[in-house]
């Protein structure tokens, strides 16, 4: 087989799991973005007994892992090369949880092997990420939770923003797949799964977040979407639970 012949592989978390992505995620804003998804990631799996299995798909970026290991789950961390795996050292290291490099759209797992999974920043940047969601309903028994960036939101001009998200996020920054959330509960659905949760986290763009560089701004700035419901409506990046059907 040529280059050329060769299958096209799921690795858009290589990127996400490098040095230079987490640096978008520095600073005490940073900080309080992986907070708020932290929270309600934990939100969102609440109702798992202790030591329940979860498979976190493309998690090498350890953003929502040590949560996950912090509130008793068993945690298995799947990547698409082994580089993927070194943000998590400090838990591998002592056995906190489990890492397999591994082919994203074809898990060697059996089906419903996992209690739930947790897929968070690929969903946007996959080659086929309906394929990708489905493999993610495949080898879950219980729960699959996803974040996605919605169309409903100021995303949708997001090719026109780009450039100057560029300029703002220090060149860091990928051009990504927008949702609505008709299109993730049809795709959940084809797999037999229904989206049971579905949770906006910003109002405000999140490159206008890093642009003030503050926490307290931040924080204000968010706070009369969420009174009035602006947030529910049109913020992003989303948090999706669906739980299978019966």
């Amino acid at each position: 087989m040529t280059p050329a012949d060769a299958p096209i592989r799921e690795d858009a978390d290589i990127e996400s799991s490098s040095d230079r992505y987490a640096e978008r995620f520095a600073g005490p804003v940073g900080t309080w973005f992986l907070e708020v998804q932290a929270r309600l990631t934990l939100q969102a799996l609440a109702g798992l007994p202790p030591g329940a299995t979860l498979l976190d798909v493309g998690g090498g970026h350890a953003q929502v892992a040590p949560a996950l290991i912090g509130s008793g789950l068993t945690v298995t961390v799947a990547g698409s090369d082994p580089s993927c795996a070194r943000r998590l050292d400090p838990w591998l290291a002592r056995d906190a949880c489990h890492y397999l490099t591994t082919d994203l759209l074809a898990l060697p797992f059996p089906d419903r092997h996992f209690q739930a999974v947790v897929c968070y920043r690929l969903l946007a940047h996959s080659i086929d990420w309906r394929r990708l969601l489905a493999e993610l309903c495949r080898v879950a028994d219980r729960s699959v939770v996803i974040d996605y960036p919605s169309r409903r939101s100021v995303n949708f001009i997001a090719d026109r923003l780009f450039s100057a998200k560029l300029r703002l996020e220090g060149g860091s920054t990928r051009r990504y797949l927008l949702f609505s959330p008709g299109e993730i509960r049809a795709a959940f659905e084809q797999s037999g799964f229904r989206v049971t949760s579905h949770t906006p986290q910003f109002f405000v763009p999140m490159v206008l977040h890093r642009a003030a560089g503050s926490t307290r701004f931040s924080r204000i700035a968010e706070l009369p979407a969420r009174f009035t419901g602006m947030t529910r409506w049109l913020g992003s990046p989303v948090i999706a639970r669906a739980d299978r059907m019966a």
